[in-house]
């Protein structure tokens, strides 16, 4: 029989960026990708108030020039920005914005999306001096590599003197 080993201390997983870790003109690769199903698009449908049949008429929508229902664009919008959280605001205090949104092509459901971040601007907070703002330039494409929306965010995010438990 072996001897016992001593415990070993957890490895941590990525814990995201502090605002000393952006750097302007750095460009991050979103790691996950997300397929969209009808049934996504149905619930955020219902949970938004949204009863426009081109979302949820298969026949309506058959009908238009798109031939098939089209994806919220609420939903391609904050599934684009989740996809972008564990890069650009794991460490966020907040999201201070969301600027020139453009929707430059249809989603279907089936499509799988994917997405891209620039960082802008980064600065320390004037007024939380272990805070700063973080600016992005966010693009999501489909499985195609067609560019399908994109977007400028702030984001208010900790310094790492700052983290919560520092």
């Amino acid at each position: 029989m072996s001897e016992p080993t001593a415990a070993r201390e957890p490895i941590r997983g990525w814990e995201g960026r502090f605002l000393e870790d952006f750097t302007v003109g750095d460009v991050y690769r979103h790691a996950h990708g997300r397929t969209i199903t009808q049934t996504d698009n149905t619930w955020f449908s219902l949970l938004t108030n949204n009863p426009h049949d081109v979302h949820s008429n298969a026949d309506y929508a058959s009908r238009t020039e798109f031939g098939k229902p089209l994806v919220v664009s609420t939903l391609t919008l904050a599934i684009v920005t989740g996809l972008s959280v564990s890069d650009v605001s794991q460490n966020a205090v907040a999201n201070l914005g969301w600027e020139n949104v453009r929707l430059t092509a249809p989603v279907f459901a089936g499509d799988t999306i994917y997405a891209e971040s620039e960082v802008l601007e980064v600065r320390p907070s004037k007024s939380r001096p272990t805070q700063g703002i973080v600016r992005v330039h966010t693009r999501g494409f489909n499985q195609d590599g067609v560019t399908i929306l994109e977007f400028e965010r702030a984001v208010l995010v900790y310094s790492w003197a700052g983290r919560p438990g520092a």
